[in-house]
């Protein structure tokens, strides 16, 4: 799990294609054709960053950008720019608008995921890195492996993606709702109990020989790493 990516974008060809090659990259994405019910969306969605069209059959990508500016909840949100529009004076348009790059039509998957993981990085490393550590807690992304004070925790899928949603955010508190959309992205039949088995089985692993508690729980809120 590499984050969440919002898409705005009236080409569904583009949409499927890039969506298809960032679920392969760990990425959850959302998307929208229309420019107006994609501000509202994206607003629900809370991405890590937003690919927006320029050229849409309402809003145009500037007005959206502007738009999302404003609000102090994404003003920081990093946006890629997706156009048609080369020319010099566009780019300039475009990132004086508050797009964070600017990718012209038609790009390479190749290099649109460079772009983000670049944008990413910048904004938030523990996305797009190989590794996340937190106190004495080692993730490693690549090996799918997971180590407390240089001994191995053995965790089951679910548990791993918990932990490391965790570890991207720590101290962060997430609720249920939030853990699931998340953690679960595509399985809308989770129930609350589910997740709090898991998050107990989570706990266990990683309080090697009782050790620190790592797994806090925020009574009527949800659960954070400490």
């Amino acid at each position: 799990m590499n984050g969440k990516i919002f898409i705005i974008e009236d080409e569904p060809s583009i949409i499927q294609l890039v969506q298809h090659n960032l679920e392969k990259e760990g990425f959850i994405i959302a998307s929208s054709e229309n420019g107006n019910e994609g501000l509202k969306q994206l607003k629900k969605f809370e991405p890590n960053l937003l690919l927006l069209d320029w050229m849409l059959p309402d809003l145009s990508g500037i007005e959206i950008c502007k738009n999302i500016r404003k609000d102090n909840k994404f003003k920081t949100l990093p946006i890629i720019m997706l156009t048609a529009k080369g020319e010099e004076e566009d780019k300039i348009k475009g990132l004086e608008s508050g797009v964070d790059d600017y990718l012209t039509k038609p790009f390479s998957y190749k290099e649109l995921l460079a772009r983000i993981k670049a944008v990413l990085r910048r904004s938030n490393p523990n996305m797009v890195s190989d590794s996340l550590e937190y106190e004495d807690l080692l993730l490693d992304r690549i090996e799918k492996r997971v180590f407390r004070d240089n001994s191995e925790i053995k965790l089951g899928p679910t548990e791993f993606r918990l932990l490391e949603f965790f570890l991207t955010n720590p101290k962060r508190v997430y609720t249920r709702d939030q853990i699931l959309e998340n953690v679960w992205p595509n399985n809308v039949n989770v129930e609350s109990r589910t997740i709090d088995v898991h998050i107990r089985r989570l706990r266990q692993s990683v309080n090697l020989d009782s050790k620190k508690e790592l797994i806090r729980t925020v009574r009527s809120s949800g659960y954070s790493l400490i």
